[in-house]
């Protein structure tokens, strides 16, 4: 049987909260009818109203809430403008606390983790929510263990994502947790985005580049994420990665089409491009991305983006 996949919407979601998470259950659909597989989710939205108005303007049609009996695999709760109307609605917090209760899943996307923290569900539990909304999402909720910066959280059954567009990268975790690798690495090729997305709020897309199709260097790619400033040698990756330089080193190029040297330069690069534009001076980058001095920040940036670092940040820094 197709695993039932509820998206919650009210007035003034956010369209993107609803419509990502619906394509990437829609996308999986089609790519295994195209493998000759029976599609594996059946996707509805949700609503209190057969109708409703998101915040961008744009009207859905919705199928009424179901009864509590119903069988549910994973249960996805929009976020946007409305969310606090919502968190007033007793009667909708109380739908939601018994459709997660018995649902194998219970996810939000956005603000919606506000939603799905006004039923108590994700008390002593780890969250994200929207970055412009953790302070007023701490002290509202202080039993919940808000986090920041990842762009989605798993605890339990209970998975919460950062803003708007990490419903994508939230649904893709839980198609790639129920079909596997591949077919989720397809569904992110098809909709042009990241299977797995760095960092906290950030994508790179040096990273989009990295991604391989067995998922090998994944860890490892994450563990630099983390580690930049490090000096992360080949000894030190090869060892990382459990292998011994020169096996590492081969594997490493026919996986990703790089060398490892060039991949780390390629992610300190794409970090210390995002450290500009938040305004942080040439030094702290050039000491936070592992550059070692703000020389060797700017010939690799004269040599890879053609400007040097001051003038990169003159010109993009918000």
């Amino acid at each position: 049987m197709p695993r039932r996949i509820e998206v919650l919407g009210f007035p003034a979601c956010q369209l993107l909260d609803v419509a990502g998470p619906l394509q990437v259950f829609a996308s999986a659909n089609d790519m295994a009818r195209s493998m000759g597989l029976p599609a594996p989710y059946e996707p509805v939205v949700v609503a209190a109203t057969p109708r409703l108005v998101t915040s961008s303007g744009l009207a859905l049609e919705a199928a009424p809430l179901p009864p509590d009996d119903l069988l549910l695999d994973t249960l996805v709760i929009s976020g946007g403008w409305g969310v606090y109307d919502a968190c007033d609605d007793i009667a909708l917090v109380g739908w939601i606390k018994a459709r997660a209760s018995s649902a194998r899943r219970a996810t939000s996307v956005c603000s919606g983790a506000f939603l799905l923290a006004s039923t108590g569900l994700l008390d002593g539990r780890r969250a994200v929510t929207h970055w412009w909304r953790c302070a007023e999402f701490a002290a509202r909720f202080p039993a919940v263990k808000l986090d920041p910066d990842p762009i989605f959280i798993a605890d339990g059954k209970y998975w919460t994502s950062a803003g708007v567009t990490a419903g994508i990268d939230l649904a893709l975790a839980l198609v790639e947790a129920d079909l596997g690798r591949d077919l989720a690495l397809s569904v992110a090729r098809q909709l042009v985005v990241f299977l797995k997305r760095p960092g906290g709020q950030s994508q790179f897309s040096a990273a989009l580049t990295l991604q391989d199709q067995g998922g090998r260097f994944d860890a490892l790619h994450g563990w630099i994420m983390e580690n930049l400033d490090r000096p992360l040698a080949l000894p030190e990756l090869a060892d990382r990665a459990g292998m011994s330089e020169r096996n590492f080193s081969r594997r490493y190029r026919a996986e990703t089409g790089r060398t490892p040297a060039r991949a780390v330069e390629d992610l300190r690069i794409e970090t210390a491009r995002r450290l500009l534009e938040q305004s942080l001076s040439v030094a702290r980058v050039a000491s936070r991305c592992g550059f070692g001095s703000e020389e060797t920040l700017r010939r690799a940036f004269l040599r890879r983006v053609g400007v040097s670092p001051q003038a990169y940040r003159e010109r993009f820094a918000a």
